[in-house]
């Protein structure tokens, strides 16, 4: 696999991580670099480990994870987004309630974002393709492409106040549907 083709993949691989920092970024105020950093690694991590395990469970996993894997993710990003849109009607503008980067939440949303890589390691796996070199690109994408969500995600917060936190709750149930269309179509 040439690095160009790689690059694609975990361009492709990370849309789903920066739709979620750009809602998490708006949502969270201030967003701390600590915060960036929390979210940032963990989805990069994920996004590394993923791709690995598909790998390693070759072609047994593929018929468990295709079945029903885009449920789980639907499931998960539909669960913390109920989440942070109820969170915004308590009426709290600086304190909320759920810090998504933190606790459980967090490793939801990795969860959620890198269900499609373990399908991809799986594919790695009959492929032929070494694993280790592409989870590592596909993770550094993911993290700075999380890193860049937050960021702007941030901005845009600043801009819709309050309503920032709906928005990101839709949007993460809106990847979700997403993930369940893209999977029954």
């Amino acid at each position: 696999m040439s690095f160009l083709s790689l690059l694609a993949v975990a361009v492709g691989l990370g849309t789903d991580a920066f739709s979620v920092a750009l809602g998490v970024g708006g949502s969270i105020r201030p967003v701390s670099w600590a915060a960036v950093l929390r979210l940032s690694s963990f989805f990069g991590l994920f996004q590394l480990v993923m791709p690995v395990l598909g790998w390693l469970a070759g072609v047994s996993v593929t018929t468990v994870v295709a079945g029903f894997g885009h449920w789980i993710a639907f499931g998960l990003l539909v669960l913390v987004g109920s989440k942070m849109i109820a969170s915004s009607f308590n009426g709290k503008e600086k304190i909320r309630s759920v810090d998504p980067t933190k606790g459980l939440s967090v490793v939801i949303l990795s969860i959620a974002t890198s269900v499609d890589a373990l399908t991809v390691g799986v594919s790695f796996a009959f492929l032929k393709i070494p694993v280790l070199y592409p989870s590592v690109v596909i993770g550094a994408v993911a993290f700075l492409m999380t890193a860049c969500g937050m960021v702007f995600g941030e901005r845009m917060g600043k801009i819709a106040g309050r309503r920032a936190e709906v928005i990101g709750g839709i949007l993460l149930i809106g990847i979700g549907i997403k993930i369940l269309i893209g999977q029954t179509a």
